[in-house]
């Protein structure tokens, strides 16, 4: 039987500043630190208010999380249309506060099977998006696609970086340079050499 309780709007700033405090504890302590109490605290706010906006716990995971998906195929997409889109997509692999959020979401899905729906859902997305991107470029630049098909391209630049990140973040660093440096020489024959940051406005 479903509940009538009223459910907070999904725009409401309350309900942001929730979802941040929870992404906030996720990176910082562990998925496993959430909870209603730890995430109004973080928020200042009263933990009664977390079940006014979200029913359950899973429900606060998955807003967070698709919150997070729709933020991060937005900009996957402004970077596969860039004309540095391999370069593009090693460089948002790097982050390494995306990557420690992925972990903990990977971390849960072992025992929240709602996400590691959402996780597979995203996933695939991502890799369809990729894959099509990577197949006209690599085919612009006259790569044997038989060689070099799109979509390993696409597994190993991601989970390349995601491995390198997760390694960092228990202190290994054996191989780490020597790897990039070896990505880094593929990716100039491919895409071209870095391109300087563009200047901020205002700047001199």
């Amino acid at each position: 039987m479903s509940s009538n309780r009223r459910i907070g709007l999904e725009q409401s700033k309350t309900r942001a500043l929730l979802l941040d405090a929870t992404e906030t504890v996720m990176r910082e302590e562990g998925y496993a630190a959430v909870s209603s109490r730890r995430v109004a605290s973080r928020a200042g706010l009263k933990p009664q208010l977390v079940h006014y906006y979200f029913r359950t716990m899973d429900d606060l995971f998955l807003a967070l999380f698709q919150r997070r998906t729709d933020e991060g195929l937005a900009r996957h997409a402004q970077a596969l249309e860039s004309d540095q889109p391999l370069r593009a997509m090693w460089e948002i692999s790097r982050d390494p506060e995306g990557t420690a959020v992925i972990m903990e979401f990977s971390a849960l899905a072992n025992h929240r099977k709602v996400i590691a729906a959402e996780i597979q859902r995203y996933g695939e997305k991502l890799r369809e998006m990729q894959t099509t991107a990577f197949t006209r470029h690599l085919a612009a630049r006259g790569v044997d696609l038989e060689l070099y098909p799109p979509a390993i391209v696409s597994v190993l630049l991601t989970s390349l970086s995601l491995f390198l990140r997760m390694e960092d973040g228990v202190g290994i660093s054996a191989g780490h340079a020597e790897t990039e440096a070896l990505v880094e020489r593929w990716l100039s024959q491919i895409d071209g050499a870095p391109r300087p940051p563009k200047p901020t406005a205002g700047a001199e």
